[in-house]
């Protein structure tokens, strides 16, 4: 029998890729290159991307429909090379290479003000003089976006070197992204783990965050995959674990700690944020009430071996500065503004504790 082009393709027409649903031939995924040499027929399939979850089956099924439409005797098994439209996602140590420091801030549960520590530290780093840019990754409950006050923004994606990208808002400094600019604020956001990953690695990969000397990432409470998603995306410079000291959020802060500390993740800790630490009226501004119990996480720092970065206490200003959209941390002349610059200085002093015990993983330097 003779073995000609029309026969693969025909062939080929009648296996179709789960994940459209089309043949292969109407899918474009045959290559141009068949070759046929007496009965040896090679070629190649193209994919959209490497981790592709069909690629081994479709093959299999490929090879089986020549070998029953064309001849049993077709030297096919092993001759279908495999392209790929769409390379794998860069190595951690080279996505965002011109980010000098990324800082993951996280906590054991929900409630101890964790987005309210991220958006004003990232603020207050701003003040600072440094190149500053902020991840809301908290999908399912995103806030970033009502503490800074651009609830209507709408990033929009323009080309840059010949991607397109997206193009972060930009706020007190600070550069923004998250999901809540993509999704109507009064729906849940009702994604499996999968696709709530895939969002956040599109956020990072696919937007124009430039030079920065921080990158903030506000991850969600708890311990999940979104986590090890993150963890296994980026090289973490280290990460900020923020609790009340109710013992309740003691519990889990400390296996936020361990997620980072353990053997199979091994991201350092650069320290603790007391949240909460104290209710001082604001008539009343020497007076400290301790609602939550005292000074539960500097007793855990101690007990754990790692830094206590900063106390914040209750202060009403806190909250209305994250409702109205305007960081407490914008003002330095106020208790809760000086606190917040103290964990700024307290934060960057781990950074380069920690930078000057490690090699150097980046070469792009940036200006403060």
């Amino acid at each position: 029998m003779t073995i000609y082009p029309k026969l693969i393709l025909d062939a080929l027409a009648t296996v179709r890729y789960p994940g459209s649903g089309k043949d292969l031939v109407a899918a474009g995924m045959v290559g141009e290159d068949i070759r046929i040499d007496g009965n040896k027929v090679s070629f190649s399939l193209i994919f959209e991307r490497e981790n592709d979850p069909f690629h081994k089956s479709v093959v299999k099924a490929a090879e089986t429909a020549i070998l029953t439409y064309v001849g049993a005797d077709v030297d096919i098994k092993g001759n279908i090379r495999e392209q790929f439209r769409k390379q794998q996602a860069p190595a951690p140590d080279k996505l965002l290479p011109q980010v000098k420091n990324i800082i993951a801030v996280s906590s054991g549960k929900g409630g101890v003000g964790k987005s309210t520590v991220a958006a004003n530290l990232a603020v207050a780093l701003a003040k600072d003089g440094y190149k500053v840019g902020l991840l809301d990754a908290d999908i399912f409950g995103p806030s970033m976006p009502k503490m800074f006050g651009v609830e209507d923004a709408r990033p929009y994606a323009e080309e840059v070197e010949g991607r397109e990208l997206i193009i972060p808002i930009e706020k007190y400094g600070v550069k923004l992204l998250s999901i809540g600019f993509f999704v109507n604020a009064d729906s849940a956001v009702v994604w499996r783990g999968g696709m709530a990953s895939n969002a956040l690695k599109q956020l990072i990969a696919d937007a124009d965050w430039g030079e920065l000397d921080y990158f903030v990432l506000d991850l969600p409470p708890g311990t999940s995959d979104i986590h090890l998603t993150l963890i296994q995306t980026l090289a973490i410079t280290g990460a900020i674990v923020v609790s009340t000291p109710q013992q309740v959020a003691l519990a889990d802060a400390r296996k936020g700690i361990d997620l980072f500390t353990n053997d199979k993740v091994n991201v350092p800790v650069l320290g603790l944020v007391e949240n909460m630490a104290w209710f001082t009226p604001a008539e009343l501004p020497q007076n400290r009430y301790y609602l939550f119990g005292k000074e539960g996480v500097k007793r855990l720092a101690e007990e754990m071996n790692v830094p206590l970065l900063g106390q914040i206490p209750i202060v009403q200003s806190i909250c209305d500065g994250g409702d109205g959209g305007r960081p407490v941390a914008l003002d330095e002349r106020t208790l809760t503004g000086q606190a917040f610059a103290d964990l700024a200085q307290q934060v960057v002093e781990a950074v380069q504790r920690r930078n000057d015990t490690q090699p150097p993983t980046r070469v792009v330097e940036t200006q403060k």
